[in-house]
């Protein structure tokens, strides 16, 4: 079952965040901390109620690390510690920071069902401890939407559905009925080194880092930018010049946007079972090294 590619059962995912995730905790990158990133996130795959009345359930909720004041101040850390916002991610309605506002998570003491279970976790990459975190993302499925793409009429990735995504062989090759093969993510992982060279021979970049998503990567350029602190000006720059110069399909959005969440390394990417983790060389066997343990019997 080593290299078996499926979505992570809900029963699955809590035994991991329960059992196997605390121990990566020491591994995480230095900038999560409780207290780092402005918010953490979660998404379930089934919505659960809030405790405002007749509001719609969510799928997907952000919690911020810190109360503020009016001036935008920080004044009440929300997750004491790291084992607190741990124990938010085990078990996301019961220790909710969220508890005394009507958009908290319902009590699941409460409800006649069960407490909600993450399928995916978040963190933003808007910061507060340093400037905002510079991160480029690159999808397999934009890869082998972009291979698709050249028998369009029109030749445009965005364009490529279902139909054209089977007639080039995509959905019916490894792993069967996703929106890539495997060689889209290899080649994904290719393009993430790429872009950690670029950071290091263009930019100067000290600090780097590769994370496998998934079903593609995330790139880092880690270091503090004092003159622009990387901001929307600098983000821009970089997409144009990894786009057309270097014509690497990242999503420009994720670089440009600092609202945006990433992946927490370590979690699991539940529609595949695969460990979300920073990786050294872009040879990566994902289908074996990224497997957690709940698919190693």
């Amino acid at each position: 079952m080593t290299g078996e590619w499926r979505e992570a059962t809900l029963e699955e995912l809590h035994t991991y965040y329960t059992e196997t995730f605390p121990n990566q905790l020491d591994a995480l990158p230095s900038f999560l901390t409780a207290s780092g990133p402005k918010q953490y996130a979660i998404a379930f795959r089934e919505a659960y109620p809030i405790r405002k009345q007749n509001a719609p359930n969510r799928s997907f909720i952000r919690r911020d690390t810190w109360q503020t004041s009016d001036s935008g101040e920080r004044t009440v850390q929300q997750f004491g510690s790291v084992d607190d916002l741990v124990e938010f991610f085990q078990y996301p309605a019961r220790y909710d920071p969220a508890q005394g506002s009507n958009y908290a998570l319902a009590d699941p003491d409460l409800l006649e069902r069960p407490e909600p279970r993450p399928d995916a976790v978040y963190y933003a990459l808007d910061h507060w401890e340093r400037p905002w975190v510079l991160a480029v993302d690159i999808d397999a499925k934009d890869i082998a939407a972009q291979r698709a793409s050249s028998d369009s009429s029109d030749g445009k990735a965005d364009d490529v559905g279902t139909e054209q995504l089977r007639a080039t062989g995509i959905l019916d090759s490894p792993p069967e009925a996703y929106p890539y093969t495997f060689d889209d993510i290899e080649q994904a992982l290719e393009y993430g080194f790429a872009v950690r060279d670029i950071f290091e021979d263009d930019f100067a970049a000290d600090e780097t880092m590769v994370v496998y998503s998934g079903q593609g990567c995330h790139v880092y350029l880690l270091d503090a930018d004092r003159q622009h602190h990387y901001d929307e000006q600098s983000r821009e720059v970089i997409n144009d010049l990894l786009l057309d110069e270097y014509e690497i399909p990242i999503d420009p959005v994720v670089t440009a946007d600092r609202r945006r969440v990433m992946r927490l390394p370590y979690s699991i990417h539940a529609d595949v079972s695969r460990v979300v983790q920073p990786i050294d060389d872009p040879g990566f066997d994902f289908r074996t090294e990224a497997t957690p343990e709940f698919l190693q019997s």
